[in-house]
């Protein structure tokens, strides 16, 4: 699939940009894959994808808890789309393959 392989994001948040990495991997419509940043690495959870459209969720501790709720187009070597973060609203990420 297109959208297995290994990303790097910039995400725009309410605390300036945050990088992470990304790896996923695609298997019928389900998305599994990690996802790290600033020395901390989790599983992503209810993963999906249809066609170039992606989604998935990952739990952070840093610099709070929260769950993340990304939403997303693969464009051959682009990812790019929207970060939810609860009640803060969303932001904007973008990626590219590393």
């Amino acid at each position: 699939m297109a959208v297995d392989g290994n990303w790097t994001l910039t995400m725009t948040t309410p605390m300036g940009e945050r990088n992470a990495t990304l790896s996923l991997t695609a298997s019928g419509g389900t998305l599994t894959g990690t996802q790290g940043a600033e020395g901390n690495t989790a599983e992503i959870f209810d993963g999906t994808v249809s066609g170039d459209n992606v989604s998935w969720k990952v739990s952070i501790t840093n610099p709070m808890p929260l769950t993340l709720e990304f939403t997303g187009t693969v464009s051959g070597d682009s990812i790019s789309g929207e970060m939810g973060i609860g009640p803060m609203g969303s932001f904007p990420f973008t990626g590219a393959r590393a």
